[in-house]
């Protein structure tokens, strides 16, 4: 049986790994769009053109619902933040998805902390859009 010294030190060990660093101060929709990436390391953006936008960010609302360690912090008819932590160390991204107008759908993830993101914040983009049904030219 662990004694008391392990059962605490653990979690404490655990909680010093879990790198949450501030929100971002320019989340939202800003002028009509999302805010663009302070640089491509550890930010990513897309848009995609969708045949309803409101439809599409449902649709990904789904899916983000159903990912592991994420979290909807707000979202409305036309504009989601959601956040997605890292499974090892808790790193935390921030996910912004806009329904700029019937069918454009404008996507940014930006990390928190750090100086690269290894191209999760792109990945992250490309899945989503994969899974938006795109309609043909």
């Amino acid at each position: 049986m662990p004694s008391i010294v392990v059962q605490i030190t653990i979690p404490f060990v655990l909680a010093l790994f879990h790198f949450v660093g501030p929100m971002p101060s320019d989340l939202g929709v800003n002028g009509g769009h999302l805010s663009a990436c302070p640089g491509p390391e550890h930010c990513a953006s897309s848009q995609w053109q969708v045949a309803d936008s409101s439809a599409a960010l449902k649709q990904l609302s789904e899916r983000i619902k159903g990912t592991p360690r994420t979290e909807i912090i707000e979202q409305s008819s036309n504009y989601l933040h959601a956040t997605y932590s890292s499974r090892i160390f808790g790193f935390v991204d921030d996910v912004e998805l806009h329904a700029n107008d019937a069918v454009t759908l404008e996507a940014r993830s930006i990390s928190r902390l750090g100086e690269s993101d290894l191209g999760v914040n792109a990945q992250r983009l490309e899945s989503l859009g994969e899974a938006l049904e795109i309609p043909e030219a």
